[in-house]
Formats: structure tokens, C-alpha cells, sequence
């Protein structure tokens, strides 16, 4: 009679059980670890070695591997051994040096900002290692972004105002946004368009001829998103008065009517505020200095500029006019408010973080 050599008992407290059925159910583990659960759960009930390794499809050593790591490890050894790789050629100054560089330098060659080949030229480390150490350390000379900070004394007060008619429209009232866009050219270009095909965009000449412009005066109504747009030569006091009046007929007498506008100087001419004083349910809401973004019928100007009169060819102002009026009637008919989900507060915040970044105290 053989015998072999004794194999020490392995037994599973009530934690280390219940840890290794999840390691053996999971589906999201990887698969290595899955079968190590099973292993340790088959022998821990008295499963043989050799049993083991003939219904998982292993071998002998495979199973006793695992077994006596476990006991050995418990949990811990169920895993993989961290493997030596490769020693790293760029050591930790090597990395800062290249942060420093990136963040508080500017190329001498009088660029205004550091590429992947000029900060790899500049530090001795391949473009390669720059790309990786950029990625890993979110770090984009390549990009910069616009900011404009707010000189109104009185911006948060206005801020407040307007995104709390956004957020909470008052009852028994109609909330519009209004602006003009001015300068609408009429381009008409010198050759014809290239139709777009497979493969390729279509095509646009950058040779035009000016026809004229017009004035695009636009109300947006907040609650359901219409709008009522006009074209008028110019855009002075006098145009913005006669869309005053045409906003005033068009709002059933029985609302008020809380407009929210730049404080351009138009909209502040003496004949606009006597036009007002005289007509109580109109409330002006102005909004701070710089910030159109504030302004949601800015949002309908970039979607018409965009659709419909940038990439347009006219070859008089009339037909841009026609066009700027066919556009508007189809949006109407399908048109959705913009959601404004944005609160004072978290706009300040904002503002909070970015004078941070500008001041060197926030991350």
C-alpha cells in the first residue's frame, strides 16, 4: 500500500466562505480568480486534489498550487504575484522636470506655447513619454479656453433675478427673452456649391458679394419656446420700439409681460422708458454685463446662424429676409423650450472655482 504525503486540513471560516462564493459567481472578475474560488471551495468540502482537477479540466499541480497558497495566503494568495518588469528609464525629477517646464515656461523660440516635439526637444524625453506623462496628468498646452469675468456691480443680484424667472416662472405672466442680432449679411458667393457625396463635405467658396445686411429681433418665449422674430434695416431705438409694440399685440392683454435683455444702450433710450412707464405690466429684467450666455434666445440666434444663414448664398437682402422668415415659421411648428437646469448657486460656484484658478489659490 502507497501512501502519500498527508495534506494539511484546510478550513474556511464563515467569512472566507461567503467572500469566495462571490469571487466564484462573479462575472465581472476575471476568470483566473473565478476557478481559484471554486478550487478552494471544492477542497474545503473534501473535495480530493485529483477530483478537482479532472471535472475543471486542470492539472494535479494546478489544483495543489492554489490549495496551499490559500492556506498559506488565505485570501490574499488567491491572486496573482506582481511580475518585475522593465526598470523605468524616466525617474520621478525627469517627470517634474517636464511639469515645470509644461506649466510655468514658454519656449524660447518666442512660441506662445509648448507641442509635444518642443517640450520632448526641450527636456530630452522621447515624444512618446511626453504624450503618455500629458495624458496621465491631464495636462493640454495645445488648448486654451475663453473666460470673460464680470465688472456689473450688481451681478449676483441679476443673476439671481433672471435665473429665478428660468427656474420658477411667476404665474399669470409670459417670460421672454430679447435681443437683436444685427449685421445679418446677405453673401451671395461667386461660384456654385459643391453638392456634398460619399467621401466627401460639401463645398463653399470664401469669394462673396455683399448685398446689404438686416437687423434680426427676436423674442423667445420661455415657457413653450416659440418665437417671434422680425427683420428691420437698422437697428436703433426706433426698430426696437416698433418690436416693443408687436411683442405688446401679440401677448394677450390679461398677462404680464417679464422681459429679460442686454442693457444696451437701445434698450435704455429715453423713448423706451417712457413707452414703459406708461404700460405697468411690462418688467424689464437686465442682465449682468458680459454675460449673453444669460440670455437663452442667444441659444435660437446660434441655431438660425447656423441652419440657415451662414452656409446660405442671397443675392439681395430680401431673399435672406425670406429665408430668416421661412426658417422661423418651420421652427414654430416643432419647436422645444430650452431646458435651464442651472442655479444661481451653482453658477457662482463656478465663478468661485475659475477666479480661483486665475488668483493661483483653487486647483
Amino acid at each position: 500500500m502507497t501512501i502519500g504525503r498527508p495534506k494539511a486540513d484546510l478550513v474556511l471560516s464563515d467569512q472566507e466562505r461567503s467572500q469566495l462564493q462571490t469571487f466564484a459567481r462573479s462575472r465581472s472578475l476575471p476568470a483566473a480568480l473565478s476557478s481559484r474560488a471554486r478550487i478552494i471551495l471544492s477542497s474545503a468540502d473534501g473535495e480530493p486534489n485529483n477530483a478537482i482537477a479532472q471535472r475543471m479540466q486542470l492539472t494535479n499541480a494546478t489544483v495543489g498550487k492554489w490549495r496551499s497558497r490559500f492556506i498559506e495566503r488565505r485570501l490574499a494568495g488567491l491572486y496573482d504575484d506582481v511580475r518585475p518588469g522593465a526598470p523605468r528609464t524616466i525617474d520621478d525629477e525627469r517627470v517634474a522636470q517636464l511639469i515645470r517646464t509644461t506649466l510655468h515656461t514658454k519656449p524660447s523660440d518666442g512660441s506662445t506655447h509648448w507641442s509635444v516635439r518642443s517640450v520632448a526637444a526641450e527636456t530630452g524625453i522621447s515624444k512618446t513619454s511626453v504624450q503618455r506623462y500629458f495624458r496621465t496628468f491631464g495636462l493640454q498646452p495645445h488648448r486654451s479656453e475663453g473666460f470673460k469675468l464680470f465688472n456689473d456691480p450688481f451681478f449676483i443680484e441679476k443673476l439671481r433675478d433672471v435665473v429665478g424667472l428660468y427656474l420658477s416662472p411667476p404665474d399669470n405672466a409670459l417670460v421672454i427673452c430679447v435681443d437683436e442680432k444685427s449685421q445679418c449679411q446677405a453673401l451671395e458667393r461667386t461660384q456654385p456649391m459643391l453638392p456634398m457625396g460619399f467621401g466627401y463635405v460639401e463645398g463653399i467658396t470664401h469669394d462673396y458679394k455683399r448685398h446689404g445686411t438686416t437687423t434680426l429681433f427676436a423674442a423667445l418665449n420661455v415657457i413653450d419656446g416659440t418665437v417671434l422674430a422680425r427683420c428691420k434695416p437698422r437697428h436703433r431705438h426706433q426698430e426696437f420700439l416698433s418690436f416693443l409694440r408687436e411683442i405688446d399685440k401679440a401677448v394677450p392683454m390679461g398677462l404680464d409681460i417679464h422681459c429679460i435683455i442686454h442693457n444696451y444702450a437701445t434698450h435704455n433710450h429715453p423713448k423706451i422708458r417712457a413707452w414703459l412707464a406708461i404700460r405697468p405690466r411690462w418688467h424689464m429684467h437686465f442682465i449682468p454685463t458680459y454675460s449673453s450666455w444669460l440670455n437663452q434666445v442667444e441659444r435660437f440666434f446660434a441655431l438660425i446662424t447656423d441652419k440657415a444663414i451662414r452656409r446660405g448664398s442671397f443675392s439681395n437682402v430680401k431673399q435672406l429676409v425670406r429665408n430668416i422668415d421661412h426658417f422661423v415659421t418651420a421652427y414654430n411648428a416643432t419647436c422645444q423650450p430650452f431646458r435651464w437646469t442651472a442655479t444661481a448657486d451653482a453658477i457662482l460656484e463656478k465663478l468661485h472655482r475659475l477666479c480661483s484658478r486665475i488668483t493661483g489659490t483653487g486647483h
